[in-house]
């Protein structure tokens, strides 16, 4: 399993580079969508993702962008700390930093997932690079104690580095088998649609 994900990052990785080497003109805005199985868009058609259905609404809306899809099924915040700089290539306007629900169904502690964020967003930062902060909410499972300190980090992040923040990725999806996949974590096509209403209001202005 972890010959195969760091297979799947080593493409991904690929894939952005040659993306990016696409002819486009000077003003594309790039976007990379970089996160775990819901921003990969596990179980889904080629342009079911959350990335290519992202890249089509924006275009619909007249925006000349391109939206890389940097997700990686089962990746941890430890993992995109390890893939980030090789995962976002120069020249990226825009990275939607989508990460956490692993740790969390992990119950790993959320001090962790907090640090891991925080150091990807100063790299980002660093490197001149856009940043809207994906929000996660943690299972009720997991208690109040937990969720209390986990639900906390994206809002705490998301004012420290002064981005905007979509509040929680599977609001409306979430506990709503219609727009759900049999495993009743992912979305589906549906569900998909759902997030990229939910995030648009967010991400359109900072193209614009």
């Amino acid at each position: 399993m972890a010959f195969k994900q760091v297979k799947r990052a080593f493409c991904i990785a690929l894939f952005c580079v040659v993306a990016w080497a696409a002819p486009a003109t000077a003003e594309t805005f790039r976007v990379v969508g970089f996160g775990d199985s819901l921003m990969a868009g596990y179980n889904l058609g080629p342009n079911e993702g959350f990335p290519q259905k992202l890249e089509a609404a924006l275009k619909a809306r007249g925006h000349n962008v391109a939206v890389a899809n940097a997700g990686v099924s089962g990746d941890t915040t430890s993992g995109g700390l390890s893939r980030l700089d090789w995962s976002v290539p120069d020249g990226t306007d825009l990275v939607i930093l989508e990460l956490g629900a692993n740790d969390m169904l992990r119950g790993l502690p959320p001090q962790i997932t907090e640090d891991n964020l925080d150091r990807m967003m100063a790299s980002l930062k660093a490197r001149g690079i856009g940043i809207v902060l994906v929000g996660m909410l943690a299972a009720p499972n997991l208690g109040p104690d937990y969720a209390t300190a986990f639900n906390g980090i994206y809002p705490k992040l998301a004012a420290k580095y002064d981005v905007p923040l979509v509040p929680f990725f599977l609001d409306g999806v979430a506990a709503n088998p219609s727009l759900q996949l049999d495993d009743g974590l992912h979305p589906n096509a549906a569900g998909v649609d759902r997030m990229v209403e939910g995030a648009l209001p967010i991400i359109e202005p900072l193209i614009r």
